[in-house]
């Protein structure tokens, strides 16, 4: 235990540590950015200054070489009024070479040649002169310079504009250069000034060195403000939760947001946006509203992951695989649907080996194991029940399952005949694997649950309802009033707990965020069993020797009441008709009392496994069940090619397709079926009836509506959406009504499942807000006071 804790905080120290050299390794390279960029301004207008000092030098040399040569014939004459220019200007250039040089003019610039500053020289006047000039190809040359003369050398040089228009206007050298260029404008005669200009040396090179550094200005970017209505819309649309507990439908919603919409709705159009790193997200690129709010909150540079209530700290995969926890309320021997369902889940996600599985199972002490272990079973460490686990499995699969199964620790309650975890149970997902969260049973999972929220944890968490609580607690003593509090509490720690929630069937409590589809598949055993009684079929044997049969645990609330009812209801009608019934549980001997006493012909025998040799023979099974969400036995026994005589039951509707199910909906119903069934054979399964029975087709299932397929399949929660070409984002996590209220709703259940009397007044054991002593040794854990210290002072 010592050296776990001391690489743990080894662990912590080196990510601190890792942190902050990051941390300051980016301020550096960002320094290091912004004066290499500083350096490089100042080179390239210290580069301008030279180039413009050579040209002027070139064109003093190249008049005072026209002045003492003779001319030539070929080549154009000097004017005098030029000579006289470059005599009066000539003594300001060690005057302008001064300045400069002169360091208080480099600080300038370093001052004002910020990222967006603009050359101080309109060029854009030269530009347009040069240009028009080769256009125009001289046309008459007198016209062409009149055009120019009308420019101007103000426009020219920029004089008149606003105060952003130039940085240079100020200077003495500038000021007495422009001064020369303007008397030589008004000495010059047309002709020989003009063609004199366009034929220069000075004037070409200085149309190039004009071209190769002009550049267009940048447009402006910026994105208006959100307006009062686009605001209320943003409200209402944000509100929607909360308005349809209060009777405002959804329909009536979006009408309020079509119309606070409809008067800026040619505004909706977004700017464009400039490309880069982000952390925005387009969920739906035809929600223009949406798009607005991200393009605003992207120009102010906005970056919401989190909220009030929230951890913005999550897990970002690095080895390029994801990682899925699923995380269950009961574990192998004990057969029970949330035992077995969740392993099945683990292997075929961890099958496809797209993402990293691992199976987070509850670990009872001793004395636990010998109240829910069937046949005395009890193992003495973790490793002793992860091979069980892991042998059972395989021999049902037919492959080895590649993923990790851990432990938390957890209590067996006799009232609720179910095992609550103790402590909290999020802290047994390592940080760096708290990815995606399966929470099998999420609000059996969360109703003393008391440590971090799952959805701040993980990046998705989804929920799988398997238990339809409120039928089973309205059967208890003051059942009406304890269904109605464990109805609020279970949509309470769903909405706060879940970013998704899958109902097996309409049988279950309707909880928010969640959608009805069966994602349970069966053993591929009971689809080899269907298969070896097809092919008996084909070949002429009888498969089937046997009548009817019942398989379940044997407490009252899994049909057994219904059962009876229905038998001795119609014992007369039954006459003769003889049900064998498998099961163990609390109810045993009552059951089998209660059936005596009415004279019923049962035939009571120990539970076994459904794929047992013996249960083989049978041709029918009876449930009449209607507490289930989606009964396992019933799909094991349509896979093995069975008749089924079920309740007409929303458990039961995803069973009513496949045509060996007989369903009823009163008790004579159900005798005509009982006698169908026994009179006739069942028929074979289709290739496409047995796929939907898989565990392949129920993976495919879950993927697709829990959304994993989507959270898998993307490298970053991030993904760009086009509008009018330009790219758009929306932030990951936009800010919203619906999400600070789930976030309060976990602080108060956080707040309230910290109080230990609170705790035992709703059912919850005693000392289960932390593990005991017995966990720690069995789980090699440190002491919940070493884990979570109080320090006071």
């Amino acid at each position: 235990m010592e050296a776990t804790s001391t690489s743990t905080r080894t662990n912590s120290n080196n990510t601190a540590f890792s942190l902050i050299s990051r941390g300051w390794k980016e301020v550096r390279d960002s320094a290091d950015a912004d004066l290499q960029l500083m350096r490089a301004r100042a080179n390239s207008f210290k580069n301008l200054a030279n180039s413009f000092d050579r040209e002027i030098e070139n064109f003093f040399n190249s008049a005072s070489i026209a002045s003492f040569s003779v001319p030539s014939p070929l080549k154009p004459s000097t004017s005098p009024t030029e000579i006289d220019f470059v005599k009066k200007l000539q003594p300001k250039i060690s005057e302008i070479r001064r300045v400069y040089s002169a360091p208080e003019i480099s600080k300038k610039v370093l001052e004002k040649w910020g990222p967006t500053a603009k050359l101080g020289i309109d060029l854009s006047a030269i530009k347009n002169a040069i240009v028009a000039e080769g256009e125009d190809d001289f046309r008459g040359g007198i016209v062409g310079f009149d055009r120019r003369r009308k420019l101007g050398f103000r426009e020219f040089w920029g004089e008149g504009k606003e105060e952003g228009g130039g940085q240079f206007g100020e200077w003495e050298p500038i000021r007495v250069l422009k001064r020369r260029f303007r008397e030589l404008e008004k000495k010059s005669e047309f002709g020989e000034i003009f063609g004199g200009f366009k034929n220069s040396e000075f004037v070409e090179k200085l149309k190039s060195s004009l071209k190769a550094i002009r550049k267009e200005p940048q447009e402006s970017k910026e994105v208006p403000p959100l307006d009062v209505p686009e605001l209320l819309a943003y409200l209402v649309r944000q509100s929607e939760p909360f308005l349809d507990q209060l009777g405002v439908r959804k329909d009536v919603c979006d009408k309020i947001v079509e119309g606070l919409c409809r008067k800026r709705k040619n505004q909706f159009l977004l700017p464009s946006l400039s490309s880069g790193k982000s952390t925005l997200l387009d969920e739906n690129a035809n929600d223009e509203l949406d798009l607005r709010i991200a393009s605003v909150l992207q120009s102010t540079g906005h970056c919401y992951d989190g909220g009030f209530w929230t951890d913005s700290s999550k897990h970002h995969p690095s080895d390029g695989k994801r990682h899925v926890a699923i995380v269950t309320t009961a574990s192998l021997p004990w057969m029970t649907g949330t035992a077995v369902n969740p392993l099945f889940r683990a292997a075929y996600l961890a099958k496809s080996e797209k993402q990293n599985v691992t199976l987070l199972v509850p670990w009872l002490c001793k004395s636990d194991q010998e109240l829910v272990y069937p046949n005395n079973l009890t193992f003495t460490s973790p490793e002793e029940q992860e091979n069980y686990i892991r042998n059972w499995l395989e021999e049902r699969v037919g492959f080895k399952a590649d993923f990790k199964i851990s432990f938390y620790p957890g209590k067996f309650s006799k009232e609720r005949r179910s095992i609550i975890s103790a402590g909290d149970t999020s802290k047994f997902v390592p940080s760096k694997d708290a990815d995606i969260a399966i929470l099998e049973e999420p609000e059996h999972l969360n109703w003393y649950h008391h440590g971090k929220r799952w959805t701040d944890k993980f990046n998705h968490v989804v929920g799988v309802v398997h238990t339809n609580y409120l039928e089973y607690i309205k059967r208890e003593k003051n059942g009406a009033l304890q269904a109605f509090l464990v109805k609020h509490i279970n949509n309470l720690v769903t909405r706060a707990y879940c970013h998704k929630v899958l109902r097996l069937s309409a049988a279950t409590q309707d909880l928010p965020k969640s959608v009805i589809c069966n994602v349970h598949g069966v053993n591929p055993k009971f689809l080899k069993i269907g298969e070896k009684v097809a092919a008996e079929r084909e070949l002429g044997q009888q498969a089937f020797s046997k009548g009817a049969y019942f398989l379940g645990k044997m407490v009252w609330a899994k049909g057994y009441k219904e059962l009876i009812d229905l038998l001795a209801k119609h014992k007369n009608e039954l006459d003769g008709f003889k049900l064998d019934v498998f099961g163990n549980g609390e109810d045993a001997n009552e059951v089998q009392s209660t059936a005596k006493r009415l004279d019923l012909n049962l035939n009571f025998l120990k539970g076994r496994d459904h794929a047992d040799d013996s249960l083989h023979g049978y041709k029918v099974f009876i449930n009449p069940s209607i507490s289930d969400v989606l009964c396992t036995a019933t799909a094991e026994a349509l896979a093995m090619g069975k008749f089924v005589v079920c309740a007409d039951h929303p458990s039961n509707e995803y069973f009513r397709s496949f045509p060996n199910c007989l369903t009823y909906k009163t008790s004579e119903d159900f005798v005509a079926r009982v006698k169908e069934a026994l009179a006739n054979e069942p028929q074979p399964l289709t290739p496409e009836q047995r796929y939907n029975l898989s565990w392949e087709a129920a993976t495919q299932r879950f993927m697709q509506y829990s959304e994993l397929d989507r959270v898998l399949d993307s490298e970053k929660d991030v993904k760009l959406s086009k509008t009018n070409g330009k790219s758009i984002t929306k932030a990951v996590s936009m800010p919203n009504l619906s999400e600070m209220i789930d976030g309060g709703l976990a602080f108060a259940h956080y707040c309230l499942t910290g109080n230990e009397f609170l705790r035992l007044c709703t059912g919850a054991i005693p000392g289960t807000r932390d593990y005991d002593k017995q966990h720690c040794k069995d789980l090699h854990l440190l002491p919940p006071q070493v884990e979570n210290p109080i320090y006071g002072w």
